[in-house]
């Protein structure tokens, strides 16, 4: 399962609170950040077009989250039920962050500590959120987070709907913050992304090897 985050269109629909997990709530979803004029949906979802296509051509059957770039939804929640009910052998999920801190920038991938699946679900995402950090590594194009995760590019979090609520294995992955100029150059040019979603793919094989 791939997970372009975001959507292209915020309504008030959006505000909504949903489940997240350990009985806490959220906002149903939002459009994301963005870097100048270009929207963190629509990084993700030229990401997640790029990692579909690789992954098909390595013989996976990949579904998506969401259709295309042009609508509102869905939910947190319902992506993680998406996710649920494809009976996926793991979730990727695709974002980019928004931090205004001097100098922040860099990948890293949250995994949760608390997820529906359990103990065994949780060390299957953290073995995966390493096997990604290993490929994503190896393309020596964009550092580990300089301001999260304490140099590892790895941090765990516990109110994430969409990694909370799903009983099998996965990650979200913050692929570099949209408000740093050398990481936002990256994320617009379209070879980066091919690197980047070789490189996931890489990752996902190695996790279900």
């Amino acid at each position: 399962m791939v997970d372009p985050g975001h959507n292209a269109v915020w309504t008030k629909a959006l505000l909504k609170q949903v489940p997240a997990g350990n009985g806490r709530t959220k906002p149903c979803n939002a459009s994301g950040t963005a870097g100048g004029s270009y929207a963190e949906h629509t990084f993700t979802w030229q990401l997640g077009q790029a990692l579909v296509a690789r992954l098909q051509r390595l013989g996976a059957t990949v579904e998506l989250t969401r259709p295309n770039d042009r609508g509102s939804g869905p939910c947190v929640n319902a992506r993680a039920a998406i996710t649920n009910r494809a009976k996926a052998d793991l979730l990727i999920s695709l974002h980019a962050d928004g931090n205004l801190a001097q100098g922040a920038r860099g990948y890293h991938i949250i995994v949760s500590s608390t997820m529906v699946g359990g103990a065994a679900v949780e060390r299957r995402s953290a073995a995966l959120a390493r096997d990604l950090r290993t490929e994503l590594d190896a393309t020596r194009t964009m550092p580990r987070s300089t301001y999260i995760g304490g140099g590892t590019a790895i941090h765990a979090r516990t109110d994430i709907a969409g990694l909370n609520l799903i009983n099998v294995p996965g990650v979200m992955l913050e692929l570099g913050n949209m408000r740093n100029a050398s990481d936002l150059a990256l994320q617009r040019s379209p070879q980066w992304r091919a690197t980047v979603a070789k490189a996931l793919a890489a990752g996902a094989v190695a996790a279900l090897a």
